[in-house]
């Protein structure tokens, strides 16, 4: 089994994320993760646009991803998430970025955008290891 095969068979208990929302995992890495997710109706809001919770979770889920595969576990302990513009596409991708790795606290940028490469969100999350490896 690769490694993607066992990072999919084990997220997939983070039901919200990957059963309610639909994002999938396309890639991992050491510390490392790519996620879409394949824009629908129940992804936008009241007035047609896709609803910032989605952004964020993606975020979130990817962060998750990135700090836990294969990781002690990691908690979230500070997310903030900049919108930079409305989605064009009909996909999202999130992409993680390790910028500090500490003993116990780890610090991440998540890039999200669009499948017509447009800049839709940033986030940055810090984890708290609550667990050794």
């Amino acid at each position: 089994m690769t490694e993607l095969e066992q990072a999919r068979e084990f997220f997939i208990k983070d039901k919200f994320a990957m059963v309610t929302t639909g994002i999938e995992i396309d890639a991992v890495g050491e510390k490392y993760a790519r996620c879409s997710l394949k824009l629908d109706d129940r992804h936008q809001n009241a007035t047609g646009h896709v609803m910032g919770g989605v952004l964020f979770t993606l975020a979130d889920f990817v962060f998750a991803v990135a700090s836990n595969f294969k990781q002690p576990v990691t908690v979230t302990t500070t997310s903030q998430i900049s919108y930079l513009g409305t989605p064009k596409g009909n996909v999202l991708f999130g992409e993680s970025r390790l910028l500090k790795d500490g003993r116990r606290t780890c610090f991440y940028e998540v890039s999200i955008t669009d499948d017509l490469g447009n800049a839709v969100a940033v986030v940055t999350c810090s984890g708290y290891r609550i667990s050794e490896a």
